[in-house]
């Protein structure tokens, strides 16, 4: 049936001419824009994926440059402990050529005084935009460390923030202090952080072999990782008997103050029991009035790390008792690692060998910095290239959901055009319909 009201023919001709004009004119967005998906309608799904990636491109780059801030801090840090380990070094060849008596011992000692002095420069000249990560001698929790945003982790309950933490490494001089006649200090027995396993003083009497006996740094023994409040101060103080070790006390207010550690932060009840042992066994090797044969000394435990283990004098008639005690903080100053460098004097025979023996351990602590800052370089940078490589595969991953494939946009683009052509001419052939009726009706 034909009808001059409804032109079938023309709709069908219209409504496929209106498609392909709509698939013309994304096609031409996809060109123009150069994104398949480039708004929400286009694919909501794949729009809201695409969008989370790129915000998770936008953290990594703001990660990158902390990564590069980062570097840049610790490579400092570690360029100034090598320098201060090869000053060091040098200070090292000093000392050795002054145990030979025949030397100007005086001209040795200004050489070691100016090069101290370019340590005391070099660690102070060691930061990195105010930051400088070789002096840790602030009471503040959280100071000794340094958290260095890292990544963006991503699960299904949000995202967290992982940051890489570096230990500072004190190199400083400056000399640690206790107030040991302040009303904080505690005795061993009954203080919180320096609590012995001893009522009272550790004795170690005389007698025919070795008595070793125990002080624990924290009520009980253990791995001692029980962290320990900045500026806490510690002090072992001696009380002698009698024999060879009358001269053998540190109870004075003066000698208080020469078995001391004071812990900087980050440090353990561990940390504080090595401080505080190597403080008396440097006492020890000090002291003139102890001979080696009495068998004195301190040692962490093998088993338990916050305790000390001393052990006596092995001659009958020498005896003393040792006393630890802890003090608030306020009332102790935190020294360098390097402080002993400030006591080093060779201007005397006792003062080269003295020098000799306590520059190894400064020249010891001087690479375990260098090398704690270089271990944490290398991983900084293994995660910069990590997070570089990771934000080029998101980068490609949105490419790949959202980008538009030119070659077949082209292809597509030519094809539709020729279909745009061909229904334009349809419709034009199905308007033109009707008018075959006019010759039914004529004569």
């Amino acid at each position: 049936m034909s009808s001059i009201l409804t032109n079938n023919g023309a709709m069908v001709a219209l409504q496929t001419l209106k498609s392909i004009n709509s698939n013309l004119a994304d096609t031409q967005s996809e060109i123009s824009t150069g994104k398949r998906v480039a708004t929400s309608k286009d694919n909501s799904a794949v729009w809201a994926i695409s969008k989370v990636m790129e915000a998770d491109v936008k953290g990594f780059k703001g990660i990158s440059d902390s990564l590069n801030l980062g570097q840049s801090t610790v490579a400092v840090a570690r360029q100034a402990a090598e320098t201060t380990t090869e000053l060091l070094t040098e200070i090292k060849a000093r000392i050795v050529a002054a145990q030979e008596e025949n030397v100007d011992r005086d001209k040795i000692q200004t050489d070691i005084d100016a090069l101290r002095n370019q340590i005391v420069g070099v660690v102070g000249a060691a930061q990195f935009n105010g930051l400088n990560l070789l002096s840790n001698t602030e009471t503040t929790a959280g100071t000794g460390a340094v958290n260095i945003l890292a990544s963006l982790d991503r699960s299904g309950t949000g995202v967290t923030a992982s940051d890489i933490t570096v230990q500072k490494q004190d190199l400083g001089l400056g000399a640690a202090s206790i107030d040991v006649a302040s009303a904080s200090a505690t005795a061993a027995a009954s203080d919180e952080l320096s609590g012995a396993a001893n009522t009272a003083a550790v004795a170690l009497a005389g007698n025919a072999t070795q008595a070793t006996t125990a002080a624990v740094v924290g009520q009980t023994a253990g791995a001692g990782t029980a962290t320990v409040a900045a500026g806490t101060g510690f002090s072992i103080e001696i009380t002698a008997g009698a024999a060879g070790l009358a001269t053998f006390n540190t109870t004075a207010t003066a000698g208080a103050q020469e078995i001391t550690y004071v812990a900087r932060d980050g440090d353990t009840q561990a940390d504080v029991a090595a401080g505080l042992a190597d403080a008396f066994n440097k006492y020890v090797t000090d002291n003139s009035a102890i001979t080696d044969g009495l068998g004195i000394g301190a040692a962490v435990n093998g088993t338990n790390a916050n305790q000390i283990d001393f052990t006596g004098a092995n001659n009958t008639g020498d005896n003393f008792s040792v006393q630890v005690r802890s003090y608030a903080v306020g009332d102790s100053t935190i020294g360098g690692r390097l402080e002993a460098l400030a006591d080093i004097d060779v201007t005397t025979q006792a003062g080269a060998d003295a020098a000799l023996l306590e520059v190894e351990t400064l020249i010891q602590t001087a690479i375990d910095s260098a090398s704690a800052f270089g271990s944490a370089q290398g991983r900084i940078e293994t995660q910069a290239d990590f997070v570089s490589q990771l934000t080029d595969a998101l980068k490609s991953g949105i490419g790949a959901l959202v980008d538009a494939d030119m070659e077949e946009a082209s292809a597509r683009l030519q094809a539709l055009q020729v279909q745009q052509q061909l229904g334009v001419q349809a419709l034009s052939i199905a308007n033109q319909a009707p008018q075959s009726l006019l010759s039914l009706f004529q004569g």
